[in-house]
């Protein structure tokens, strides 16, 4: 990955996963044309089941590493003749697990009764995740998570996630980047909800998908270094390579 001249870290619903099939196919065929030069990491609140099904059975070209989970997954990505496997990389996620304190249990108790929280009922390892319903939400479970130590991230006006602190998705990028010895200017970011905010706030070039939800938009006022895009979705990411001429062949652009 480090010899790779562009990287694309990005969000999936609504974003890589988001716009016209037109805007989806061709982006999809421009990077798959250029693997030696392009590299991949889906940045996802998704787990690793999801993106290995996704892979495996709907032509989106298959990524070098995952941060799934909301961040809380660093995982490398391998493909044999019979499957895709999302493997989970324990050097870079001991941090996360130490932090979280297997408390996943607590959280589910501290919660229990919380107004506008529906548990999602998927086993993740280092989160606990919720539907919310902004109607019957009264903040009451924000104060309990930071009080017992944990951080809330709300989404997309749908979504409550309880993770470890200082655990989101941009931390765990730069995290992996770092690993990787993955220079900066390498580097673009893209989402569309709350939950792509830290990705925005590591200072990579960015981009806010035409689609992105007004919460975000509010937010990226504070930071020039995010592009924001007139088209949605994949087709805002290939606008975003282009207005940022990241260069992937000699004398070549996107």
């Amino acid at each position: 990955m480090k010899n790779k001249q562009f990287i694309l870290a990005t969000d999936l619903d609504g974003t890589f996963l988001g716009g016209s099939d037109n805007e989806r196919s061709a982006l999809y065929r421009w990077i798959e044309s250029k693997r030696n030069d392009v590299g991949l990491i889906f940045v996802t609140g998704r787990d690793p089941q999801f993106i290995e099904q996704l892979c495996s059975e709907n032509g989106v070209p298959l990524p070098d590493y995952v941060i799934g989970d909301v961040g809380t997954t660093i995982a490398e990505v391998v493909r044999t003749p019979a499957k895709v496997t999302v493997r989970p990389l324990a050097v870079l996620e001991a941090e996360i697990a130490t932090l979280w304190r297997d408390s996943g249990e607590k959280v589910r108790a501290l919660l229990a009764s919380a107004a506008g929280l529906t548990l999602q009922n998927t086993p993740f390892r280092y989160r606990v995740s919720y539907h919310f319903d902004p109607k019957t939400y009264d903040g009451e479970a924000e104060r309990l998570v930071r009080d017992n130590g944990f951080d809330p991230l709300i989404s997309a006006d749908c979504f409550f996630d309880v993770l470890p602190p200082g655990v989101s998705k941009g931390p765990s990028l730069r995290r992996l980047l770092k690993h990787l010895t993955i220079a900066d200017s390498a580097v673009l970011v893209a989402g569309d909800t709350l939950n792509d905010l830290s990705l925005f706030e590591t200072g990579l070039r960015g981009v806010a998908v035409q689609n992105s939800e007004p919460a975000l938009v509010a937010q990226l006022k504070m930071h020039p270094n995010v592009y924001r895009a007139s088209r949605p979705g994949a087709g805002g990411i290939a606008e975003a390579i282009r207005h940022f001429e990241f260069i992937v062949e000699a004398g070549v652009t996107a």
